[in-house]
């Protein structure tokens, strides 16, 4: 997040996220084999209306699930679909073939430290590599999650009725 001053107080200011190359080459593999109902990991697939067009746009993103709370972020920032959720508030999340309407509530960053700090981190310890995967994939250490907090949006996920 770039910081800038106005009157005298600091003001932060979002600038949108920043994907690695290799992303969208991930993304063109990893969609099609999770739209097949194929596992891969955490994986799952976020469709969200987009906020200009009206359209349902799709994108293969972590699911984190942990004692029954379900989570998606954005290691990269204020990227399109980070966007697209906070103005829709709802998606449909996809996930070894099953559908499922939700509701999305952004973490404040508070609760974002309490993420990377009581969720996120304990679950990546206990898969083998987990931590060493995100801080390389995704650039985060997470241990140092107030670091891990900044900047990288949160939103937790709410079945529909």
């Amino acid at each position: 997040m770039d910081r800038s001053a106005t009157n005298g107080t600091e003001v932060a200011m979002t600038r949108p996220g920043r994907v690695p190359g290799y992303v969208p080459f991930v993304n063109a593999i990893a969609r099609p084999l999770l739209a097949a109902g194929f596992p891969l990991g955490f994986n799952g697939l976020l469709t969200i209306r987009g906020r200009k067009s009206g359209l349902p746009r799709t994108t293969p993103v972590a699911i984190i699930d942990v004692s029954g709370r379900r989570w998606v972020w954005a290691p990269w920032g204020e990227v399109h679909w980070v966007r697209n959720l906070r103005a829709a508030g709802r998606a449909t999340i996809t996930v070894r073939g099953r559908e499922e309407a939700v509701s999305a509530t952004e973490l404040d960053p508070t609760q974002r430290v309490q993420f990377f700090r009581d969720a996120l981190g304990p679950l990546a310890r206990n898969i083998p590599l987990g931590v060493w995967f995100i801080r390389i994939a995704d650039g985060v250490d997470l241990d140092r999650p107030v670091q891990a907090a900044e900047g990288r949006p949160v939103f937790e996920l709410h079945p529909l009725r």
